[in-house]
């Protein structure tokens, strides 16, 4: 089973219309500019974040044109301070691999321990390109539908202005 076939497989059977892109590996957001997927919509940036003690678990969404100040983000949150979470704690909360992070991830996150934020301007957009847990596939779904199935699945959700 491929990872994006649990992905389709509820996006199906929510009737949530949803398109897609298939494209050679894209690791960044640069690289999904760099192969012209960014043509279809807003594509977004994927952030998977730790608190200090890495206690808390963030996974950030938010317009890939846009930049991250990640002391302004942990203030807007209510964190200590924030930094990029290891591989190791990607793939233990989220079963992905760096390239892959995606909203989707939380449907991989057992406990829904990672807290998601999305950056409220993804509100604006009729559609948003993220990744169906694999960096070969974009997704183009509105925004509120990935906002359900995150909420649905249990992870906490903060909307905020980045």
């Amino acid at each position: 089973m491929n990872p994006e076939d649990n992905v389709f497989a509820l996006l199906d059977g929510q009737d949530c219309p949803y398109t897609i892109t298939r494209h050679p590996v894209a690791y960044t957001y640069e690289d999904m500019v760099n192969l012209g997927v960014t043509e279809k919509g807003e594509v977004c940036k994927n952030l998977f974040l730790r608190d200090a003690k890495g206690r808390r678990h963030f996974l950030v969404v938010m317009c890939g044109r846009k930049s991250a100040d990640l002391k302004a983000l942990a203030e807007k949150i209510g964190s200590t301070a924030l930094s990029f979470a290891s591989e190791e704690r990607l793939t233990k909360y989220l079963n992905l691999s760096r390239g892959e992070v995606t909203p989707f991830g939380t449907l991989n996150d057992t406990e829904s321990a990672v807290e998601v934020v999305f950056d409220a301007d993804l509100k604006k957009t009729p559609c948003i390109g993220i990744h169906p847990n694999t960096n070969t596939i974009t997704v183009w779904i509105a925004y509120e539908d990935v906002k359900k199935i995150v909420n649905d699945h249990g992870n906490q959700i903060t909307e905020i202005e980045i």
